[in-house]
């Protein structure tokens, strides 16, 4: 297997610690417009991520050599380019017009070599994000077309993601979900896979993609085996589909987690004139039992899950007290990193530590990690890191 070296914005979003070409970074010491914190000082604080897709996170320039290799046509010829390329082909309204994006990172990682650079890229740029604990998930089902088999896929990843880590100048710790695609039937085989490399470093299970005419009690079996098994898992419901989405993912499947769940405020009635918002009965479950939300802002508005960063549910969420964790879903199609996440909230709420903080621990205590592990992280790493800041 070859090592890779790690190497090195949206339209209107805070570019990545380590931004494409042309991208233009703000000025790092200058306070976010309505909060109590700057760009930089988001980037140098630790976060958590729970929700992001290696298919979805590649550095355009990656994508450009890796494609010119193989041949395969891209619809541009310059990393600038080509990562407003994704942007704009992925903000459409539609899940199902944003999920096309990917026919062009998936192409580009059929190979050992090209899955195991994709990954140890990933992990130096959460790393570089100030990102201390990640879960990455993708589909081994969709890197098989030059022969590799499920299990070739997963060790390469999970080398990568090792080297990555190891190589990163900040520390970062890297879990993975591997997850299984909805309108395919490989579920049982994807979750039989993730609980044989449990001890490797998969930490979870998922399932992913178009969720109209794909519910999730069509993956039951494997549910259930995940369950007998003492295995995590995570269900994507909620974005592009409403609360049957969710009440199945949760009463049917047992998810621990719910990806994205931004619908759930269907179940919620906002009164006009102010007043207390009343929780419909789904949605008193989800906050009572403290199932998390895979919040991901940018995806969610690119999607039409959301109007607007400003009109975004995560208020009304993070008010009413549900577990709210942010995420950023695909940092290539979404032009964002999680510190681009925590500072577009930032400025449209007026949000500052103590609220990043709160988004953080949420984060960590809904992660697929051994109890002890979260909480050295928490009490170590991001409360005193924190408290520093907000003094």
């Amino acid at each position: 297997m070859v090592a890779a070296s790690p190497a090195g914005a949206p339209r209107t979003r805070p570019p990545a610690a380590a931004p494409p070409p042309g991208a233009a970074r703000p000025a790092d010491g200058a306070p976010i417009a309505g909060a109590d914190v700057s760009y930089a000082d988001i980037v140098a604080a630790p976060k958590v991520l729970l929700h992001d897709h290696l298919d979805g996170g590649l550095r355009p320039a990656t994508v450009l050599e890796l494609a010119d290799a193989i041949g395969h046509p891209l619809p541009a010829a310059d990393p600038a380019a080509l990562g407003s390329w994704f942007v704009a082909a992925a903000d459409s309204g539609s899940l199902e017009r944003y999920l096309e994006t990917f026919a062009h990172t998936v192409a580009v990682m059929q190979t050992e070599e090209s899955l195991y650079r994709v990954a140890a890229e990933c992990a130096a740029d959460l790393a570089a994000d100030g990102v201390v604990y990640a879960e990455v998930r993708y589909a081994p089902e969709l890197h098989l077309e030059t022969g590799l088999r499920l299990e070739e896929v997963v060790e390469a990843v999970l080398a990568g993601f090792a080297a990555g880590a190891a190589g990163a100048d900040r520390p970062v710790r890297v879990g993975t979900l591997l997850t299984a695609m909805r309108h395919a039937a490989r579920s049982q085989e994807i979750a039989e896979l993730a609980v044989r490399y449990r001890d490797a470093g998969v930490v979870g299970f998922d399932i992913a993609g178009a969720e109209a005419g794909f519910p999730p009690t069509r993956h039951l079996d494997a549910f259930e085996y995940l369950q007998r098994e003492n295995f995590h898992f995570t269900i994507h419901a909620g974005e592009g589909f409403g609360l049957p989405s969710i009440w199945q993912a949760i009463q049917w499947c047992g998810a621990d987690r719910l990806g994205h769940g931004v619908r759930i405020v269907d179940d919620i009635a906002v009164p006009a004139e102010g007043g207390v918002p009343a929780l419909g009965r789904l949605a008193g479950y989800v906050r009572d039992k403290r199932i998390p939300l895979e919040l991901c802002p940018s995806s969610n508005v690119q999607t039409g899950a959301a109007g607007s960063i400003a009109a975004h549910p995560i208020k009304l969420l993070h008010d009413l007290r549900f577990r709210v964790t942010v995420n950023t879903d695909n940092r290539l199609m979404g032009g964002t990193t999680l510190s681009g996440e925590f500072a577009l909230l930032a400025e449209a709420f007026g949000w500052g530590w103590s609220e990043l903080r709160w988004f953080t621990i949420n984060a960590l205590k809904s992660a697929f990690l051994p109890f002890d592990e979260r909480l050295a992280l928490i009490d170590e790493v991001v409360k005193p890191a924190y408290a520093r800041r907000a003094h």
